[in-house]
């Protein structure tokens, strides 16, 4: 069976018969778990077997990137935000790359080790002070810096086993309103997006980045679609002009940025036809059910490639991770880090 074009969450820290229903239906390629989903490292572990026993092939994700957005607590090592490490490239930059490589190989082989896939990470957005959503989850206010940072955090995810996925395409840190509650509109040229936001996606995409997630944020002066539904921003300039050639996620459909239909089937079917691989679709069962039950869409042999590059590689055990060297010494640095911020 080939991984379908819809990614859903769960309930809760188990599966049920009807979550197992769900994830066995063809049009369905992966689960994106939330705090909801975690009680301890066993119950993590276990929950990710019972997914891989309904069928092998599923993706799971999570997002964990670090600050306010860290799904798994406690028990897992607390992430710092990424402008923490940010602020210390100002001053130190050879020791917030290497932070960068350390804290990314951190989050993914904590993950790794329990049976997730991956996470939605990292951030290539940029610093503002502005904006309510992004802030202090992206690395830096300079493109450059994002660029760099990010690049060393993705080394670290690659050394875990872990493939990365950069967001939020072409970049979501230069507006105030928040996509998850209503709909973003960012009034630039794209002359202007380019030279700034744009810049750390060129840089990732040059430098194989597995993955892209773009924004649910209108720019009249390019398209009037939001980006995840542009033909123009996924065709024409994320594959086009940057040459990406890896995988598109969706942001999630429920959220009010992506409301440009009432049916979440016309949702997927819209994004899907711009140019995403997957679509997300969360915290809403009787949308999944639907699009489920009405979403028609024919097999995309490069989109299925795609999706199976994102499976987790070779991992240490968790065993072997909690007694890790390298763990401790990531744990130390960070915990020194939280202490000069």
């Amino acid at each position: 069976m080939s991984l379908g074009p819809l990614m859903v969450d769960i309930a809760g820290t188990a599966l049920s018969s009807a979550d197992r229903d769900v994830l066995a239906d063809p049009l369905v390629g992966g689960v994106i778990l939330f705090s909801r989903n975690w009680e301890s490292r066993e119950q993590l572990a276990r929950l990710c077997r019972k997914i891989k026993k309904v069928r092998s092939d599923l993706l799971i994700c999570v997002d964990h990137e670090g600050g306010r957005v860290q799904r798994f607590r406690p028990a897992f090592t607390a992430l710092p935000a990424l402008a923490s490490i940010g602020a210390r490239y100002d001053h130190e930059p050879h020791h917030a790359l290497h932070l960068a490589t350390e804290t990314g190989w951190l989050m993914a082989a904590e993950l790794r080790a329990l049976g997730v896939d991956f996470s939605f990470a990292p951030v290539l957005d940029l610093y503002t002070d502005s904006s309510r959503v992004i802030r202090e989850r992206a690395f830096h206010a300079e493109p450059a810096a994002v660029a760099r940072l990010a690049q060393a955090f993705l080394r670290g995810m690659h050394g875990a086993g872990m493939a990365g996925v950069g967001k939020h395409f072409p970049g979501h840190g230069s507006v105030d309103a928040d996509s998850h509650h209503e709909m973003p509109v960012d009034p630039r040229q794209l002359s202007t997006i380019r030279h700034r936001d744009m810049q750390p996606f060129r840089l990732l995409v040059q430098a194989g980045i597995d993955a892209l997630m773009p924004a649910h944020i209108v720019f009249p002066a390019v398209d009037a679609l939001p980006v995840g539904y542009s033909r123009i921003w996924l065709q024409e300039i994320l594959r086009g002009e940057l040459g990406f050639q890896g995988m598109v996620f969706s942001d999630d459909l429920s959220m009010s940025g992506a409301a440009i239909a009432d049916s979440p089937v016309e949702r997927a079917e819209l994004a899907l036809a711009a140019g995403c691989d997957i679509c997300l679709l969360c915290n809403d069962r009787r949308a999944v059910e639907r699009v489920l039950g009405g979403l028609s869409v024919k097999p995309q042999p490069l989109s299925v490639v795609r999706m199976m590059r994102m499976h987790g590689r070779a991992a240490l055990d968790d065993a072997a991770l909690q007694q890790s060297e390298r763990r401790h010494a990531v744990q130390a640095a960070l915990a020194a880090l939280a202490g000069t911020a």
